[in-house]
């Protein structure tokens, strides 16, 4: 399966980014497009980037959420699978970044 994102329509303010698939060197482009459009427009004041369908991730994937980390307010939301969970948590970023468990849940990581 390979990596698919997509920009769902801004709601108050909030640009939500479905991932789904593998997302490694050659297919974590997509997502960093996606952050790199949200931080540029001045209308989104927040980006959950939703992993839940996110089957595999490598360091590059990490790599990109740090990058819109830096740029803009971001949420990741899950559930997350045990194995992104892991590589976040080996990595620190599951203490950097505001992760919620679920996308109704992202409000309350503010």
């Amino acid at each position: 399966m390979r990596a698919h994102v997509q920009a769902l329509p801004d709601e108050d303010g909030t640009r939500i980014i479905l991932c789904a698939g593998e997302f490694d060197v050659a297919t974590s482009v997509l997502l960093d497009a996606a952050l790199a459009t949200a931080a540029a427009d001045t209308t989104v004041a927040r980006t959950v980037v939703d992993l839940s369908q996110v089957a595999f991730a490598d360091s590059t994937l990490l790599n990109v959420l740090v990058k819109g980390h830096r740029t803009q307010r971001l949420v990741v939301a899950g559930p997350l699978s045990p194995r992104l969970q892991r590589i976040l948590a080996l990595s620190g970023l599951d203490t950097a970044l505001r992760i919620a468990p679920d996308l109704r849940s992202t409000a309350e990581t503010e």
